[in-house]
């Protein structure tokens, strides 16, 4: 820990101090404000008994820079621009020379023309238009001249930079706001004007600040605004273990890591905690509310809304969480008057602009919110919510191109985000590059599918290319974890895909475990049904094909054993003395003469009868209905329709009730007399 923070406590605690009395001279209120937050964090670092000699220096401080014929200009102009009357605080220390006052009327200069400027700006102008080069041209001039002639402290290159950062000039205002960080390190408002300048980690870590500890900051809030989570996440841990446990900005900086990684339980957590610590915050409070949206908690929502109303209703993140309270109803309309009426408050609100588009698309309003997602680019280009809305909006009104446009800048951005990569694998697709689409997929299961639907999005794909065994391979990953699946029609459908794919192979078991899942689904329910009785059909045939060859043995037997059984000669006799008799009597006599005659063999001659019966019924001699049951001693008679199919024949139909076998009398001609029959 030394080595990532190698200054003391007690150092660091004077160092913000002194810093909160240099920006409060020169108006930075902001880096006023921040530094104030970060100092009453150090409560538990004393410094205050110190000797009188630097107490009296620290005091001192408070006049330094400003030359004591200039005190009574300097504090008229500073009283001017507490109220934001800047043009008057501009004009009363417009002849001072000492760097105080000098930096005043510079600043008070900028902040007349950027009121101005903000003031005449409708919903519909251009944010950077050029009215604001002619109003920061002359200023850019003086600023000039003066850092030519060296009289531009750190606090005036940091103007100067900003000026630049305006009109942008982006690499003479990076620059320029470098060396205004190296000569005044605790100027937290150069950190936030350079972070947006920064595009990627190895520009980041190139940078050379001079190596105070008030670098962490910044490369932490960095690493945020380009999305890298895990690493801002780790230093802010390591500045709480420094010694910042107790600094409102940590938490509500880790807040916003969770927020960004998707961790909303947690970032509910501590945006909670640090409401409880400081209850009249409103700072990220609209963040807050967004993940309030998405976790659809509508009673925090409303008592969040009441009570940033009752704190400042003129706030624009108050707002912003009407705006969140009213989208949640459903009363998009309502949400977009209060989005619009955060950026009348502040143009370059950029949660408003996004927030709006999205109002928009709800509305189906595309060309609205079109407009609004090209406001928030043009507030910060690092904005991949606004960049991935734009693919959308251009998605919906089929112009592909330009959504893959707008879907690649978003995936620059946040090149981990599966959602990004799963609308490139769409447009992809739209434009017939499979093979591209087949790749985002990939992807996007690889870096974690948020979604949960690219693998099936790639299963789908397979299946229109013909690749049926990749993509029975893609739908078995993806119905692995059903509780994963955030879309269950899509489930179903691989369910039923897998059902249909292993019926055909003949694996019946896996078809009807699949099948059976979607009979939890009203649009799947029929076809399941269809499905399980087809398979249920096909069993049944497999079944009879599997007892067929018993049949076949009996039919292609020796004839030895035939005559061993049942000697042939008497038993063609029989038949043909049934030949031409009537059938009911052929059919009555036959069975009692097989009941009896099975009764009194033993099981191997019945046996024989049995094969022998089968036999002659094959070529048409008796009847199918007269065969003997597989128990020989049982006289049951089979069903009377006759079997047509092999599959029939093979396998013997249910019993049904036995039939009251007629008598027939010793007189009567049709009746067949059993001693006819012979055996040996």
């Amino acid at each position: 820990m030394q080595d990532f923070f190698n200054a003391l406590m007690p150092d660091v605690k004077r160092e913000v101090r002194r810093g909160i009395i240099e920006c409060s001279k020169r108006g930075l209120l902001h880096s006023t404000k921040w530094l104030a937050e970060l100092h009453h964090g150090l409560d538990t670092v004393c410094i205050d008994n110190e000797p009188p000699d630097d107490d009296h220096s620290f005091s001192e401080c408070q006049l330094e820079g400003i030359a004591p014929a200039e005190y009574a200009d300097y504090f008229l102009a500073k009283s001017y621009y507490d109220v934001r009357e800047y043009e008057r605080a501009a004009y009363v220390v417009r002849n001072s020379e000492s760097a105080v006052p000098r930096f005043l009327h510079l600043y008070s200069t900028y902040m007349a023309r950027e009121k101005r400027r903000l003031d005449s700006t409708t919903d519909q102008a251009n944010l950077n238009d050029s009215n604001q080069m002619r109003d920061l041209t002359d200023l850019l001039a003086t600023l000039r001249t003066e850092y030519a002639r060296g009289r531009l402290d750190g606090y005036g290159m940091y103007l100067y930079g900003v000026v630049l950062k305006a009109l942008n000039l982006n690499q003479p205002a990076e620059q320029m706001l470098v060396n205004a960080i190296r000569f005044v390190p605790m100027l937290w408002s150069a950190y936030l004007e350079l972070s947006p300048l920064i595009m990627e980690k190895k520009r980041l870590l190139g940078l050379n600040l001079g190596g105070h500890w008030m670098q962490h900051f910044f490369m932490a809030h960095t690493y945020l605004e380009l999305y890298l989570n895990d690493d801002g996440l780790k230093i802010y841990e390591d500045l709480q273990a420094a010694g910042f446990s107790k600094s409102i900005y940590l938490t509500a900086q880790m807040a916003l890591v969770h927020h960004n990684k998707r961790e909303v339980d947690k970032a509910i957590e501590l945006f909670q905690a640090l409401l409880e610590r400081d209850p009249y915050r409103l700072d990220n409070v609209d963040t807050y509310s967004n993940l309030l949206f998405v976790k659809e908690m509508k009673t925090e929502m409303a008592q969040l809304a009441h009570k940033a109303v009752s704190i400042n209703k003129y706030r624009p993140e108050t707002c912003c969480v009407i705006g969140n309270y009213y989208s949640i109803r459903c009363d998009h309309q309502v949400a977009i008057s209060y989005f619009q009426r955060a950026l009348k408050l502040n143009p370059k609100y950029l949660a408003a602009w996004t927030l709006m588009g999205h109002e928009f698309m709800e509305l189906k309003n595309t060309n609205a919110a079109i407009q609004s997602y090209r406001k928030a680019v043009e507030v910060n280009k690092r904005d991949y919510r606004a960049w991935y809305g734009l693919g959308q909006a251009y998605e919906i009104i089929k112009m592909h191109y330009y959504s893959l446009y707008y879907f690649k800048i978003a995936h620059q951005l946040r090149p981990y985000d599966s959602r990004m990569l799963v609308a490139l694998g769409e447009t992809y697709e739209k434009l017939d590059k499979s093979e591209n689409a087949v790749k985002c997929y990939w992807k996007a299961c690889d870096v974690g599918d948020i979604e949960g639907i690219a693998m099936y999005k790639l299963a789908n794909l397979h299946e229109k290319l013909g690749d049926h065994e990749t993509a029975v391979h893609c739908y078995i990953m993806y119905c692995e974890d059903e509780r994963a699946a955030t879309d269950k029609q899509s489930l179903y459908q691989g369910f039923i895909t897998l059902a249909n794919y292993y019926e055909k192979k003949g694996d019946y078991e896996r078809a009807s475990c699949y099948a059976y899942k979607c009979l939890d689904s009203d649009d799947r329910k029929l076809e399941a049904k269809a499905l399980l009785k087809t398979i249920d059909l096909k069993r049944n045939v497999e079944w009879q094909k599997k007892a067929k060859p018993n049949v076949a043995n009996a039919d292609t037997s020796s004839d030895d054993d035939m005559e061993l059984e049942f000697p042939d000669v008497p038993l063609r006799q029989a038949a043909t003395k049934t030949k031409g008799a009537d059938s009911k009597s052929v059919t009555t006599t036959t069975t009692t003469t097989t009941a009896t005659t099975s009764s009194r063999l033993p099981r191997s001659v019945a046996d024989g009868v049995r094969r022998t019966q089968a036999a002659l019924s094959r070529v048409g001699l008796v009847p199918a209905r007269m065969l003997m049951t597989p128990d020989s001693n049982d006289t049951t008679i089979a069903d009377d329709s006759i079997a047509t199919s092999p599959a029939e024949a093979g396998t013997p139909p249910p019993p049904e009730e036995e039939p009251t076998p007629q008598r027939h009398t010793a007189g009567d001609a049709s009746s067949m007399d059993i001693s006819s029959v012979s055996i040996d």
